[in-house]
Order: structure tokens, then sequence, then C-alpha cells
């Protein structure tokens, strides 16, 4: 084993050494984990007596690496949040503890009971509550700062139901978090926020909360979250509940409010979601508001955005037209269903101030399909594709929620075992390359699931092969499969000088036939997971449909492209990854062989 000189390790490894030491590990085994020789360890916890520390000092020290764990994440769940606030209230209790173990200390440093036993009652602090200054304060932060076309929602906020088709990434999510909770402080409405996973969900709480705590210093709490309220003389006016739901919405039937349902048209069920959530919103006080990027024109929700849902309730001589062509759109517009409708493509966000992204990069990551899909509002006809939402979408899960083994900021974020799957670029300036982690199945009827996609840019085949090697470093991989068409070559032939078993995936009519079919069968066997907000994976696998050949004789699989843009490529990443297990894969593992590296 070769290791490396401890100044050059990108991080305290002295530290983490006696943190993994602390939590059970073995000298051996720290040293094996951080690429450390074993000797060094050993004279570390000699040196600074990690054995004869006391037992609070290490339980502090577990305890807080977890906690900045879970400050780190970006989208945090419901359990996060409970789990951040239970490790907070842990600290209070060392805290409690030295203070007992210093001089002086007594039984009321341990016991808060014991210490307040002799005081009088003392009013509980009100919870979560908005006077009229606070109100007043955020209602001015809400105004400022809104791009033009979410001045247009504001605006809009009056309709009952509203329907909006929208470009990735224009912070609608970020406005209508504040947009509700304005509206309940001026309303005392109820606020219900509906998304597809739990996890999303809880991105509507979490802005709500900063949105809050920024404006006037007041850290909102609960969940559900009670926000009481009083007018400019004090008096206590009726309190308003936010409800954060994700796949739970079933049970919520009894609730009442204006309703938010994001990523409408990602969302599995529409058709019942929205029976539930008209029957919350059924008092004409209450406001429904639909947002969301486009799938594919074969979601139930579709039928609703075309009018086709208003229609098929009416008698044919009372059916009407909806225009819902981005000219009619593109600045609102109310239909004769009583739907308020609008689109707003990145074109449109940019021309009503939105500077946040760079557009002549965003159409180089993405391919021409892609990128009408997720920025240009255009709907995909996967009628045609290999990959049909219908299929695709049982595949999509709240993974913050249910991989409970998987740990995405840790050193190492999950232990199992690992296939990698690599599509590089063609050659073509500005072509991106994707690579996807799998995590492999346990036996032939286990689960694959994609722990991340990576899109590589502007990178030869050195460096290519150089980000593959980095991710072996993270994760415990034991098959690595690669295009091996055009630049693929030379990726591959490094990646085989120190991953021998690197499998060369030589793309044919034939092949791509057998990879497509194998992703098709692991698909409808529900045997393949990757998180709800992945949109940009499903939109590669959409691109993927079958095409005659040029000679007429056979049938390939391509994916819409074109030489200025990307290929589908983490839809192809991914194929290759689930070709290494066999066609006729029997129980047990596959066999596979283990690199590795330092």
């Amino acid at each position: 084993m070769t290791c490396i000189d401890p100044s050059y390790i990108p991080y305290d490894a002295r530290r983490m050494a006696r943190s993994l030491y602390w939590r059970g590990w073995g000298v051996s085994e720290i040293a094996e984990e951080l690429n450390l020789n074993p000797s060094s360890v050993s004279s570390w916890k000699n040196r600074d007596k990690w054995d004869d520390a006391p037992a609070i000092r290490k339980a502090e020290d577990c305890v807080l690496t977890r906690y900045n764990t879970l400050i780190m994440k970006e989208k945090k769940t419901g359990s996060d949040f409970k789990e951040i606030d239970l490790i907070g209230r842990q600290f209070e209790r060392f805290a409690r503890v030295q203070r007992y173990q210093e001089p002086g200390g007594h039984e009321g440093d341990l016991n808060p009971k014991v210490e307040n036993r002799n005081k009088g009652p003392k009013k509980a602090p009100d919870k979560n509550l908005i006077d009229a200054e606070s109100a007043a304060k955020l209602i001015e932060a809400f105004s400022e700062g809104l791009f033009q076309y979410q001045e247009g929602w504001r605006d809009s906020s009056s309709y009952r139901t509203r329907f909006i088709l929208k470009s990735r990434q224009i912070g609608a999510t970020y406005y209508f978090a504040r947009e509700a909770f304005i509206r309940g402080l001026e309303t005392g409405n109820n606020q219900i926020f509906i998304s597809a996973s739990r996890a999303q969900a809880n991105i509507f709480r979490q802005y709500i909360v900063e949105f809050v705590r920024a404006a006037t210093g007041i850290k909102l709490t609960g969940d559900p979250m009670v926000i009481e309220r009083t007018d400019a003389e004090g008096n206590m006016l009726e309190p308003f509940t936010l409800y954060f739901l994700g796949t739970n919405y079933r049970t919520a039937q009894g609730y009442h409010g204006d309703v938010y349902i994001d990523e409408t048209f990602w969302i599995y069920g529409f058709d019942e979601i929205f029976k539930v959530a008209s029957a919350m919103a059924t008092h004409k006080r209450y406001r429904r508001t639909l947002f969301s990027t486009p799938s594919t024109i074969a979601h139930q929700a579709y039928h609703m955005w075309t009018g086709e849902r208003f229609n098929r309730r009416r008698a044919k001589d009372k059916r009407v037209k909806i225009d819902v062509s981005h000219n009619v759109l593109k600045d609102g517009h109310l239909g004769p269903d009583g739907i308020w409708r609008q689109i707003i493509s990145v074109h449109d966000a940019i021309a009503g101030g939105f500077d946040l992204v760079d557009l002549d990069e965003l159409m180089i990551d993405y391919s021409v399909a892609e990128f009408a899909n997720l920025f240009l509002c255009e709907f995909i006809d996967d009628s045609e594709s290999c990959f049909p939402l219908s299929l695709v979408r049982p595949c999509m899960v709240d993974s913050y929620e249910v991989w409970d083994d998987y740990e995405p900021y840790a050193l190492r974020p999950y232990a199992g075992e690992c296939w990698i799957g690599y599509d590089p670029n063609k050659g073509n300036v500005g072509d991106p390359a994707g690579l996807v982690v799998l995590a492999a199945p346990r036996n032939s009827k286990g689960k694959f699931r994609v722990l991340e996609r990576v899109r590589l840019i502007g990178k030869d085949f050195e460096e290519q092969a150089a980000e593959i090697k980095k991710y072996c470093r993270k994760y415990n991989v034991t098959e690595i499969a690669i295009d091996t068409q055009g630049v693929g070559e030379g990726v591959y032939q490094i990646v085989k000088q120190w991953f021998p078993t690197a499998r060369s995936v030589q793309y044919s009519s034939q092949s791509k036939g057998q990879m497509v079919l194998k992703a098709q069968n692991v698909m409808r066997n529900g045997r393949l997971e990757f998180d709800a907000g992945w949109i940009d994976l499903y939109a590669a696998l959409a691109s993927i449909h079958p095409q005659i050949t040029a000679s007429g004789r056979d049938v390939t699989y391509v994916s819409r492209r074109s030489a200025e843009t990307g290929h589908g490529d983490i839809a192809w990443a991914l194929l290759n990854a689930l070709s290494c297990e066999p066609m006729n894969a029997t129980d047990g593992v596959t066999p596979t062989a283990t690199v590795e590296f330092f």
C-alpha cells in the first residue's frame, strides 16, 4: 500500500483520525481509510493520549461531526431538521455537564427543573408570533428585489386558480414560498404546499424560515408551522398554519387553505392529487396555484393545461378552445375555464431582469431537446421514446427519505459496491461527457440506485480519465463501463492501466438494442431508483428513441442531438453502467473485481 504524505492531504488528517478512533475504529482501519501510515496514526494516538480523553469529550466530537454533516446538506428533510434540533439540545446538555464539573458546580447545573424549583411562575415566550411591526417589515421585504415576471405573479394572486409553465431555476419556489407566507399574514388563510417528495416540500419551509429570520430576526419552528398574529393594537388575530406535504398528501384531506402544487408535471397521480387539493381549497376565499417545468404530453396534468379536462365535462356545443401558445400566455391570460395561465421561458425571464444564468453555457450543457424541455417550456412527446414517463416515473424517489445508508456529504458517502458508467464526449466543441455512479444490487432482484450523475465539459481524454479515478477513490467501485467510440478509446486505455477489468462498450445497432432492453427490463421490474429532483436525467432518457439505420435494414437507438450540444450523455452513461449486469442475471452477486486506490 502506497501511503500519502499527510502534508498533502486536503483535510486535517490528525483530527479526522482521532474522530474515527473515538467512534470505535482501529488504528489499521483508520490508516487504510485515510491513506495514512499506520505508525503515524499510532504515534498520534499515544502522544495525544486519545484513550485518556473523558467520555464526554469523545461524545462531543461525534455529535459535532454529525451536526456539521447535516448543516452542510443543501436540501434537508423533515427528519434532518428534527435531528439538528435534537443535536442542538445535546450541546446544551454537554454545557451543563461542564458547568457541573467545574468548581462550585451543583445539581441545578444538570437539571433545569431543580434550578427553577424555587422561582415563581414565568410566562413562556410566544412562539412564531408575528406582530404588526414585523408583518410590515416582511411585506416590505417581499416587495423588494422582485424580477418583472415575479411582480406579475404577485399581481395575479387574486385569481382563483393559476397555472404557470416555467423555465427551470428562475426562482418560482423561492417566490411562492414568500408569497404564501405574506398571504397568510394578510388573510389568515392556512397555506398548504404539495410537492412530489417531502424533501421538495421542505424547500418551501426552508425559504420561509430564512425569509422571516432575515427580515425580522424571528426564528420560526414547528411542522406543521402555526403562525400567531397580532394587530397594530396588540390584539391577537386568528392564527394560520403552514402545511408541507410530500407523498403523504392523502392524509391531509381534512386541511383547508390556499394550495400550492410545485412541479405539477412531475407529480405521480396528478388527477387524484388535484382532487384532494380542490377539496382543501373549496371555499371561494382560497386560491390554487400550480407551477412546473413541463414533462410529457402524456402526463395527467397536461389535459388540465390544454383545457381538455374542462371540455370533457361539458356538452359538445359548450366546449371552448383554449389557446396555450407562448404568444398568448407569455404575459398571462385568463382562460374561459377560469384558469389564469402563463408561460415563462428562460428568455422571458432574462427579458424580465433575470441575470443569474449564463444562457450560452446552458445551451452547451444540454442537448437541443433537453434545453427546449427544461428552459423553453416545451413538452416532450415521449410516444416514440424508449423511456416514456410512465416507465421512468416510478423510478423517481425521494432519496433523502428512502436511502438511509447514503450520506452524500460524507468522506465516503456509500459503503456498498458501486459501478461507474461513462459516456465520453465525441470530440465536438461543447459536447459534454456524462458520468453516473450506480449503487449495485446485492443480487439479481436487488435495486440499482443512481447516487451521482455528472456532466464534464471541455476536458480531453486524460482529464476525463482523471475524473473517473476521482470517483473511484470516493466510492467502492467494482465495475467501470466506458463507451470507446472516438475520444472514449483514449479514456478507456488510460483507465485500464489502473483498473484492468474496465469494460469497453462498443456501440452498434445490436449492442444499443441490448442496452435499451436491459434498462427497460430493470425499470419495469422496479429495480432502478434515482432522486425525483433529477429532471435532467429523465429528459436525457426520454430523448432516446429508435431510428432506422442508413441502410434501411436495421434499427438503432439514438438521442436527439446537434453538433453543438449534448447528446443524452448521462442517460447513455446510465445504460453503460446497467450493461455490467448480464441480460440473463441469476441470483447472487455478479462476479466483479475490486481495485483499491491510494
